[in-house]
């Protein structure tokens, strides 16, 4: 095989790649899609400033809740049904093992990150408050959001009905239930 014979194999796929960015280039002129301002999917976590001060404001808003009537939406099955989802990662059993979360049992009315045997994050040990309906309320509608820098990876409940009925059945595991407000 020669030198011309090479420079005609170059040349050909030289051609070959210039002609598939070309097509490429003219099919974005032919068919140009104008680009929403806005995105039409958000992804939670991703903040911009401005949002972040509406989230403060959720949080405000949800401490202002009515927990007397947010309660007496609950049910205790529903809530057993809806612990499933935190069974994933908690136990609530009297001397259950903490799994990848800690054991909720009597969660309700405990100070927040002192179970012994479990390594919380910094985040959930300097928020220290005590486990109150409305805290718990308030911490279940987005974790992340409601401590930040907690490790616990929840999206949340967004339905009123399923964590009043949580709180419900969290609240009825324990050796001393607190009395409803």
């Amino acid at each position: 095989m020669d030198s011309f014979e090479i420079n005609k194999i170059i040349a050909a796929v030289l051609l070959t790649a210039l002609i598939v960015i070309g097509i490429g280039k003219f099919a974005d002129i032919l068919f140009y899609v104008e680009k929403p301002k806005e995105s039409a999917y958000k992804i939670e976590g991703l903040e911009v400033a401005s949002s972040s001060s509406t989230s403060n404001e959720e949080v405000k808003v949800v401490e202002a809740v009515d927990i007397k009537a947010l309660l007496a939406m609950g049910d205790l099955t529903h809530g057993e049904k809806v612990f499933k989802k935190c069974s994933a990662c908690h136990q609530i059993a009297a001397g259950g093992k903490n799994m990848i979360g800690p054991n909720l049992w009597g969660v309700i009315g405990r100070t927040a990150g002192v179970v012994d045997d479990y390594k919380y994050s910094k985040a959930m040990i300097a928020y220290g408050k005590e486990w109150s309906f409305e805290e718990m309320n308030s911490y279940l509608i987005k974790p992340q959001a409601y401590i930040k820098g907690t490790k616990m990876a929840f999206a949340g409940l967004r339905k009123e009905k399923d964590r009043a009925s949580v709180i419900l059945y969290m609240n009825s595991k324990s050796n001393s239930p607190k009395t409803l407000p």
